[in-house]
C-alpha cells in the first residue's frame, strides 16, 4: 500500500501541451526570422540613402564646376532643360470652362491648394497651357521634394489614403519595382527615373495649407505681378509657405 498512486493524465491534455509547445516554437522561429530581415533591410535602406545623398552632392559640385567654367570663358551656364514639375490649384470652380474642368481632374487637381508632380513632356506642357489660369507650377529642387514627401507624404494602399509612417507602405505597394523605402521614393520622383508614373501614381496628391502671408493676385499671370502660370524655380519659395 505503500505505493504511490501515478496520476494519469488524458491524452487529450497531453495532445494539448504538445500543440501548444509547436505553436510556441514556430513563433518564436517566425519572429527570429522577421527580426533578421528588418535587420538586413536596414542595413540596405541606410546602404541605399548614403549612395543617393553623394549621388546628389556629386550632381551640385558638377553644375558649380560647370558655372565657374562658363564665367572664366567669358560667357554663362545654362541649366539643362528641368525634368519634374510641381504643379499647385490656386483656384476653385467659378466660371469653369468643362474641358478646364477635366484636365483638373486628369492632373488630380480637384480641391484648392491641391499639388502633384509631374513628368515635363509635349502632353503635359499642352495640359498646363490650357488650365494655366487655375494653377501656378514650376520646378521643385531636392529640398522640396523631400519636404513634400516626408510631412505631407499619403500613399494609396487598396485604394485608401495611408500616411507614409512605416518603410513598409511603400515596400508593399512599389516594392516590385526594387523602391522599398521613402528614399527609393524620393529619388524614383526627383530623377524622374523609369518607374516614375506608378510612383507619382502611388502619392495621393498632396494637401496644401493656404500661403502664409497670402498670393498677391491669383487672376493674374506670375510674369504681370500675379500668382498663375509657370514661375520656374521660385515654387520652392511658395512650397516653403504652404508645406
Amino acid at each position: 500500500m505503500g505505493e504511490e498512486v501515478k496520476a494519469i493524465v488524458p491524452e487529450s491534455v497531453l495532445k494539448k501541451r504538445k500543440r501548444n509547445e509547436e505553436w510556441e516554437l514556430e513563433k518564436k522561429q517566425k519572429l527570429e526570422a522577421v527580426k533578421k530581415n528588418n535587420a538586413e533591410k536596414r542595413k540596405l535602406i541606410f546602404k541605399r540613402a548614403e549612395q543617393y545623398a553623394k549621388e546628389y552632392s556629386e550632381k551640385e559640385k558638377e553644375l558649380i564646376q560647370l558655372k565657374r567654367e562658363a564665367k572664366l570663358k567669358g560667357g554663362f551656364y545654362v541649366d539643362p532643360e528641368a525634368k519634374l514639375l510641381f504643379i499647385i490649384r490656386i483656384r476653385g470652380i467659378n466660371a469653369m470652362h468643362p474641358k478646364t474642368r477635366k484636365i483638373l481632374q486628369l492632373l488630380r487637381l480637384r480641391q484648392i491648394f491641391n499639388g502633384v508632380f509631374l513628368k515635363v513632356n509635349k502632353a503635359t506642357m499642352n495640359m498646363l497651357h490650357r488650365v494655366e489660369p487655375y494653377v501656378t507650377y514650376g520646378y521643385p529642387n531636392l529640398k522640396s521634394v523631400r519636404e513634400l514627401i516626408y510631412k505631407r507624404g499619403y500613399g494609396k494602399l487598396n485604394k485608401q489614403r495611408v500616411a507614409l509612417t512605416d518603410n513598409s507602405i511603400i515596400e508593399q505597394a512599389l516594392g516590385k519595382y526594387g523602391i522599398i523605402c521613402t528614399e527609393d521614393l524620393i529619388h524614383e520622383i526627383m530623377t524622374v527615373g523609369p518607374h516614375f508614373k506608378e510612383a507619382n501614381n502611388f502619392l495621393w496628391p498632396f494637401k496644401l495649407k493656404a500661403p502664409l502671408g497670402g498670393l498677391k493676385k491669383k487672376r493674374n499671370h506670375y510674369v504681370e505681378g500675379g500668382d498663375a502660370g509657370n514661375r520656374e524655380n521660385y515654387i520652392n519659395e511658395l512650397i516653403r509657405r504652404m508645406n
